[in-house]
């Protein structure tokens, strides 16, 4: 067993901006693609894409763009974690992913997919509502 000086953790804060992506996206790359086999990496990426991206167009969306994201990414002796901290209205993992996938045999239904996504390419996922005002999508990817 691993002990807790084999694990790295990494963090970043950024504003409510799509524009910020492009700086989550160079962080993120930074360190997850020498450390974890290219196809996990890339699993990895666009979930991380899906869950920024939904924190800002519907958990921020009507908050002041100074309101902050903040992602942290933790390598664990058997997963890869990825958290994602917004401060928007709580919601329901569960009946969004079932309603998503009732959905999902609607071809005029737009948006809503990235849940199923996230769900499709990480072997765990978690939201929690938190005291302090955040929430909180956990996101897991065993090692291969």
């Amino acid at each position: 067993m691993k002990t807790s000086q084999d694990i790295k953790q990494y963090h970043l804060r950024v504003r409510t901006d799509l524009e910020a992506l492009k700086e989550v996206l160079q962080w993120f790359e930074g360190f997850v693609f020498p450390l974890v086999p290219q196809k996990m990496g890339w699993q990895c990426e666009v979930a991380l894409v899906e869950a920024f991206t939904n924190a800002v167009r519907h958990a921020h969306k009507n908050l002041p763009q100074n309101t902050p994201i903040d992602l942290e990414v933790n390598f664990l002796p058997n997963f890869l974690e990825m958290r994602i901290w917004d401060r928007g209205k709580p919601f329901d993992l569960k009946a969004k992913l079932l309603k998503g996938e009732q959905d999902a045999n609607s071809m005029e239904k737009e948006g809503g997919r990235g849940l199923q996504f996230i769900k499709k390419l990480t072997d765990e996922l978690q939201y929690l509502n938190l005291p302090n005002q955040r929430n909180c999508l956990i996101m897991r990817k065993n090692y291969l």
